[in-house]
């Protein structure tokens, strides 16, 4: 009796989870169209650059915008600069130490809806990032909108645009502490499509 008590409880928990994640659709990057842009400053000068995205696992619940996820990686040995030595620096064991650490990870937690409820007015996406294999929670400023002249219930592809800061020194990427600040500014762009 007991048994099946808790068997139906489980084949219960289970069918409300699936309900629950059927309405979040999975979207794909559009190949060059997803981008990581950083900013620093060197010597008081701010330095910009860019790592390409390498793979995306997104998914959007256009009923509850809130219970959407992404998982995002890039190869930061791809990260480039304006000039080649600063690159070099970058890429070096004692700043981003792409050799030993090439992948960097976004994995969204959570996330809280602007106050509008969408994710076009002030949304914030709480998650974790990894990056020269250290974990730590960030909190990146989303927006996701259609592209312009679209209807309004044309949701098949999407520009979703993040925002926010880190201490490198966090990471260990403590390298160079006399010439290059401790924040880094980060801007990511991708544009999506609804996976076929």
């Amino acid at each position: 009796m007991m048994l099946n008590r808790r068997m139906m409880i489980a084949a219960g928990l289970a069918s409300l989870a699936t309900r629950s994640h059927a309405a979040a659709e999975r979207y794909q990057l559009v190949p060059d169209r997803a981008q990581i842009s950083f900013a620093f400053s060197l010597s008081g000068t701010v330095q910009t650059g860019t790592v390409p995205l390498e793979t995306a696992d997104i998914r959007v619940d256009t009923r509850r915008l809130s219970r959407s996820s992404a998982d995002v990686t890039a190869d930061i040995r791809q990260a480039r600069t304006g000039m080649l030595f600063v690159t070099r620096a970058l890429l070096g064991k004692s700043v981003l130490n792409a050799a030993e650490h090439p992948i960097a990870r976004y994995r969204s937690r959570q996330i809280s809806l602007g106050a509008g409820g969408r994710l076009s007015d002030g949304a914030e996406i709480n998650g974790d990032l990894t990056l020269r294999g250290v974990t730590l929670p960030m909190t990146l400023a989303a927006q996701l909108t259609r592209p312009p002249g679209t209807a309004p219930d044309d949701l098949s592809v999407l520009t979703i645009a993040l925002n926010g800061a880190l201490s490198r020194s966090a990471f260990g990427a403590t390298g160079y502490p006399n010439l290059v600040e401790d924040e880094v500014r980060l801007d990511i762009i991708a544009e999506i499509q609804r996976a076929a």
